[in-house]
């Protein structure tokens, strides 16, 4: 079956604000300071390895748990909203560890590019499109997530602070306006 470009389009979109590699940079460059250089590929191998694998088993997952992709997808819509006001409004509801010496491979891997909001998008998409796009979507996100991790230093002198902030706002407004539509598109079926 082809990937509808349009479609394919808006997942890329979203799993990029999602994960919002541009946002964690400032992060990434302190962890890189003090822990030493990144393993780029090693960190963009893990990522996506965690995210394939909840992509195909995540569902099966969640029938262990008594739920289904819906219910998921509107779960998932109101922690994708919460991650939008973060990025917009510049706080922090979800608290992350922040002990930058016990910062391994892990840290960025995990919670930094493949944590709870990136897994729950990807099950939250899968209620609104195929596996197929969704791969697609995860493998483009993972070459701009290496691309990214290969060039931290370049990237921050080039947008600087102001231009951090201002991406980082910009994809959180898209954000708020995509969890809104998984959520409209999955609630009234629940009832």
């Amino acid at each position: 079956m082809p990937i509808d470009f349009n479609e394919l389009l808006t997942v890329v979109f979203t799993l990029f604000a999602v994960i919002d590699i541009i946002g964690s940079i400032p992060i990434l460059i302190s962890i890189q300071q003090k822990s030493g250089p990144i393993k780029e590929l090693r960190a963009t191998v893990i990522s996506g390895a965690l995210m394939i694998v909840f992509l195909y088993a995540g569902e099966g997952f969640l029938h262990i748990l008594g739920l289904d992709v819906r219910s998921f997808a509107v779960g998932g819509s109101i922690v994708i909203f919460i991650l939008g006001l973060e990025m917009v409004l510049g706080m922090e509801f979800f608290k992350s560890e922040k002990d930058v010496k016990a910062a391994t491979l892990v840290p960025i891997a995990f919670p930094l590019i493949a944590g709870s909001g990136t897994l729950t998008t990807i099950i939250s998409l899968k209620a609104n499109y195929g596996q197929t796009t969704l791969l697609a979507a995860i493998i483009i996100n993972l070459v701009i997530i290496f691309v990214v991790l290969k060039s931290l230093g370049l990237i921050a002198r080039l947008l600087g602070n102001a231009g951090l902030i201002a991406v980082r706002k910009f994809f959180g407004v898209i954000l708020l306006a995509i969890a809104v539509k998984i959520f409209a598109s999955n609630a009234p079926g629940l009832i």
